[in-house]
């Protein structure tokens, strides 16, 4: 008897649905009801068995298509070509198929916001909101909301509430709604642990003009010493939400067109006017005061010596290593750490061919052994007390041939480009992107991701609006921190990727990245015939200031051979 495996039921159940409620196909989502990137609830996987941080699914009658971005197009393959038709956004979209033309296609709408929609679809074919019960298990385990000192975060939730306060009287808001729980997280100070990788607290909220905030969560949560941290805050459970808009007296409301549902907007618009569609916290909260980037530097710094001594271990090791292996060892190394917490998302360690696979995720099946001359690319980060981190490594293990050398010095010098750029010239993320590809372009060559992402203070590792990236135009401000990402890929053979963590700082009135990663680059596969004198200062000071900043928490070994990297 062949077993029909839990993916392929869980589609049959959902081609029933269809069947049953007269519609000719239906849409899941990755996220669940607070829009997060990350959570312990991933419909998605369930279905697909697709495990990347973004994509959705459309499951037709008779056929099933899994829509994801460039970074995933070959992890998708691997995962879900079975009994998915792949294909990749931005080129291809649902309403580019001829079989939703006109068709009835159901969606959850506490799952969707009308953005989303909008863009999927283009009215192309007649959405209806209907619940599909995928039967998640309430997660029994409570884990209680804590509050930030100002020490850490540097201002208090009361001068931030200030800030919206002014936002809504400017533009004649009564009510405004934060449905983005890391928006609510930052304003607050607050934080929890309802994600697997970032340290938020599921929750959203309702600010009003007469200076009641309305916090909906689920109460268990909330203890009695955390309550009385916050004056004129109703705390009330997340199910009582059309119950309280019913009661609110009528007004203007501020909701967020990114993570307010259509459930949500409906509730809201059934009574009052929707005047603005945009959340100010997402601009407020990715520029970082001086406390938290002092504290995401100590944070890069217990990080930095982390990533050195795994790196010393790697190249030092003797043994055959399995991606497996090299993921445990990183994190035990992390642990030794005072501060660190947990991975800020899942480490990527990919051997040889699996690091072709831009967001790569080792399994019993795919968990290669090292060979002697394979790369090894590794991206990783934590969670600290207090900072995010986010490091990509690409490091040989023997003598590599000279194309991958070539490549590898141009991923470098593009590297370099970014955090070398003049930001008065190249003052947005679009102007940064086209450097950071110059030397790969000129050979006809290119990467299908951004080259850089936002990262919170102790929150996400990937924040909005600012990004490096062809499509970003958010003008850089100081007080930013982004991610420095080029790389290159080729299928099946291996990848190549550099990261540190850059922000935005002022000097003499002129705007410059900075690194906050401090954790050697692998110069035995630099081809330094390729860099310019500039670009070979540029790796002598930045290995200098590594050592300076991190060799007193090294063993003598340790520093013996980091102390090779400054020539």
């Amino acid at each position: 008897m062949v077993k029909i495996s839990k993916k392929v039921e869980m589609i049959k159940k959902i081609k029933k649905f269809i069947s049953d409620n007269d519609l000719d196909g239906y849409i899941i989502p990755k996220n669940d009801n607070y829009f997060t990137e990350y959570s312990k609830i991933n419909n998605l996987v369930k279905v697909t068995n697709f495990t990347g941080s973004a994509g959705f699914a459309i499951i037709l009658k008779n056929v099933n298509y899994l829509f994801v971005d460039g970074r995933y197009t070959l992890q998708a393959k691997n995962q879900s070509g079975k009994n998915f038709y792949i294909l990749q956004i931005p080129h291809k979209w649902p309403k580019d198929l001829k079989e939703i033309q006109n068709r009835i296609i159901g969606f959850d709408p506490k799952l969707f916001n009308e953005e989303t929609l909008s863009k999927y679809f283009e009215s192309k074919c007649n959405l209806a909101p209907i619940h599909f019960d995928f039967k998640n298990k309430k997660n029994q385990k409570i884990n209680k909301f804590f509050l930030l000192n100002k020490n850490v975060v540097g201002e208090s939730w009361s001068k931030k509430l200030k800030k919206i306060k002014k936002y809504m009287l400017r533009n004649k808001i009564n009510y405004f709604y934060i449905s983005a729980s890391e928006n609510v997280n930052w304003l607050l100070n607050i934080r929890g642990k309802d994600l697997p990788n970032s340290p938020i607290a599921n929750c959203k909220l309702i600010i009003s003009d007469n200076n009641k905030l309305y916090f909906f969560t689920d109460l268990r949560k909330i203890s009695y010493s955390f309550k009385k941290k916050f004056k004129n805050i109703i705390f009330l459970d997340e199910k009582k939400f059309f119950k309280i808009i019913s009661k609110l007296r009528e007004g203007n409301f501020c909701i967020d067109e990114k993570t307010c549902s259509i459930f949500e907007k409906q509730i809201i618009k059934s009574k009052f006017k929707i005047v603005k569609n945009l959340d100010p916290i997402y601009d407020l909260k990715s520029v970082k005061n001086k406390t938290e980037i002092n504290n995401t530097i100590n944070a890069h710094i217990e990080d930095g010596v982390a990533v050195t001594k795994f790196l010393y271990w790697f190249k030092k090791n003797k043994k055959v290593l399995t991606e497996k292996k090299i993921e445990q060892k990183l994190e035990k190394i992390r642990r030794k750490s005072k501060n660190y917490l947990y991975p800020s998302f899942d480490t990527i360690a990919g051997s040889g061919p699996n690091g072709s696979i831009i967001h790569y995720k080792s399994n019993n099946s795919t968990n290669r052994h090292l060979k002697k001359n394979d790369i090894l690319l590794i991206d990783s980060g934590g969670q600290y007390k207090w900072g995010t981190t986010d490091i990509t490594r690409t490091v040989c293990c023997g003598k590599v041939s000279n194309v991958i050398k070539t490549n590898y010095t141009r991923v470098l010098k593009g590297h370099i480009g970014v955090i070398e750029c003049d930001l008065k010239k190249k003052f947005n993320g679009h102007l940064v992107d086209n450097l950071a590809r110059k030397y790969l372009k000129r050979v006809g060559l290119d990467y299908s991701h951004g080259t850089g992402h936002g990262v919170g203070f102790f929150l996400n590792v990937h924040e909005g609006p600012q990004a490096i990236s062809k499509y970003n135009t958010i003008k850089f401000k100081k007080g930013m921190i982004v991610s420095n990402e080029p790389g290159y890929y080729v299928k099946n053979e291996y990848g190549i990727r550099i990261e540190n963590l850059i922000y935005v700082d002022e000097v003499k009135k002129k705007l410059i990245f900075k690194n906050l990663t401090y954790a050697p680059i692998d110069l035995e596969l630099v081809n330094f015939k390729m860099l310019s004198k500039n670009e070979k200062n540029y790796l002598f000071k930045y290995h200098l200031d590594i050592y300076s900043k991190i060799s007193k928490y090294l063993t003598k070994p340790e520093k013996r051979w980091l102390i090779n990297f400054i020539k």
